[in-house]
């Protein structure tokens, strides 16, 4: 299989590194996140101008038609930046479930305006007690006249706190763990018995836990048929997966050029440290870590578009997740380490990519859920 991008993905992920370079320094970063809001609209703005929030939807509504093999290094970069602005919220998870499941209607209500910017999404759908898993829907939909009454909690909903509306998994009938009776509904986030209580991630992003209390909506905000949304929430949470999993691979090269580059310079007894053996096998470790992860990452996103059969989608991305997780676990660590006590500082990058691929390897399922998945698949 060949794993090289084309020219065009080549020089889009080019683009966004030497924007993210220029306008999205650390410095820079670090402002955004301290913000109110918590990312930056300027910034939000631009990638909607480079056309990124068009990547992933069809022609028809102004994207590009690509899948996450053609979105593989934009997230590499954006993982490389630590970009803390809602992409993988709006674009990878509630647009996709718009775009994959929606109506004529809704399609045209909301795609072109998040092409263009205008319009921030995000995928309401963990719950306590659901421990990765999709089919654990509480939140209740009750027909109320010509529409529907939406009750319930939902938790870490990412990027909740800049979405303008969120898509909310609620169950229409049967019990808490079945697998049919699962409903999507879109809502909009100032919409009466709405409550959000924002927080900021251990990574620096913005998430909330949402409260729904006797939330109504009309006939047209049902996403998909009544009942049976599972089957789109499972690939489209595949299709997240497969994305961080490139941004994994981002963040672990930031990392390991930040290490590299110390270890380059650190001296200790009058010669640098990176003369020292025992360092030089463990960077290497790093870098072969990484180069799997990157392996895998390209295996999933493949997988992500053109696997037929969700058994096998599923195999394959449970497969590359929990390898990356474990690389994720294995460079962050080292390059903290590597770095010595400064490596915790709130001054270097490096302890943030330290949370950010700490926060990849537990996102969307850790390694031990998926190799469960897999295991029960194969």
């Amino acid at each position: 299989m060949n794993f090289d991008q084309t020219e065009e993905q080549q020089l889009l992920a080019d683009s966004v590194r030497k924007f993210l370079a220029k306008d999205y320094d650390f410095e820079r970063r670090k402002k955004i996140v301290a913000s109110a809001e918590g990312y930056s609209e300027p910034v939000w703005a631009t990638f909607a101008e480079m056309g990124l929030t068009g990547m992933p939807f069809s022609a028809e509504h102004g994207g590009f038609g690509g899948g996450a093999v053609d979105m593989m290094g934009v997230m590499e970069a954006i993982g490389e930046g630590l970009v803390v602005e809602p992409y993988l919220a709006t674009v990878g998870l509630a647009g996709q479930l718009i775009a994959r499941a929606g109506s004529d209607a809704q399609k045209k209500a909301i795609l072109p305006a998040v092409l263009e910017g205008k319009l921030k999404l995000a995928f309401a759908q963990t719950e306590r007690d659901s421990r990765y898993e999709l089919v654990h829907v509480a939140t209740s939909a009750k027909k109320a006249g010509n529409g529907w009454q939406l009750d319930g909690e939902k938790c870490v909903v990412l990027g909740a706190p800049c979405a303008d509306k969120l898509v909310v998994s609620a169950r229409t009938s049967g019990n808490v763990a079945d697998a049919k009776g699962i409903s999507l509904f879109l809502v909009d986030r100032e919409a009466p018995g709405v409550v959000l209580k924002s927080y900021r991630t251990l990574d620096e992003q913005r998430a909330a836990d949402v409260e729904l209390k006797g939330v109504k909506v009309g006939a047209d905000a049902l996403v998909g048929a009544e009942g049976g949304a599972l089957p789109v929430i499972e690939e489209v949470m595949d299709f997240a997966t497969a994305l961080i999993c490139s941004e994994a691979v981002g963040a672990m090269k930031s990392a390991n050029d930040a290490t590299l580059e110390y270890l380059k310079t650190r001296k200790q007894f009058g010669v640098t440290i990176g003369t020292f053996q025992a360092l030089q096998h463990r960077m290497v470790d790093m870098f072969v870590s990484a180069e799997q992860a990157r392996s895998m990452a390209c295996l999933a996103a493949s997988k992500a578009d053109t696997a037929e059969g969700g058994d096998d989608r599923k195999r394959a991305i449970s497969a590359a997740k929990v390898r990356i997780a474990e690389a994720c676990r294995h460079v962050a660590q080292e390059s903290v380490q590597l770095h010595g006590g400064m490596g915790m500082t709130e001054e270097l990058k490096v302890s943030h990519t330290f949370r950010r691929l700490t926060m990849i390897a537990q996102q969307f399922g850790d390694a031990e859920h998926h190799l469960e998945r897999f295991s029960r698949l194969s």
